[in-house]
């Protein structure tokens, strides 16, 4: 099953060395070894926001063109909304992007992998399914 990545552990994987051990990481890495992994436009933007040297910003921009935007139409925008709107009813907050990504893994039939504690309440009244790390 194809994946869909959060910035979370995108963030997590991109840290120091340390983070090499990391067993999301390590998830992460045998993921995209099985190109299973996919991104949407927002998270892309969200890693590449506050990268603070140009070289850095650039080389990373590079390596993660290796992972082509996931197509998202008017449709997604809107399932978005409704899932924000599903969610506060029942007391639930989220930011924009990760509704987004609960919409376009919704409908692409995905997995959302990430260690964000929102998306473990979202399950709770939206339509969503979290990869589970076989390697924790």
């Amino acid at each position: 099953m194809k994946v869909l990545v959060d910035t979370s552990i995108w963030s997590l994987a991109l840290r120091r060395k340390e983070s090499a051990y990391d067993p999301l990481v390590r998830e992460l890495e045998e993921l995209i070894r099985e190109f299973r992994v996919h991104i949407i436009g927002p998270v892309r933007q969200e890693i590449l926001s506050g990268i603070r040297s140009k070289e850095q910003f650039e080389n990373l921009k590079k390596h993660f063109r290796s992972f082509p935007d996931m197509e998202l139409h008017e449709a997604d925008y809107e399932c978005a909304a409704e899932f924000f709107n599903i969610a506060r009813k029942k007391g639930i907050q989220g930011s924009n992007t990760d509704f987004l990504i609960c919409a376009a893994a919704n409908r692409y039939g995905m997995t959302i992998f990430t260690n964000d504690k929102d998306f473990t309440l979202f399950q709770k009244c939206l339509p969503v399914k979290l990869h589970r790390s076989r390697l924790r």
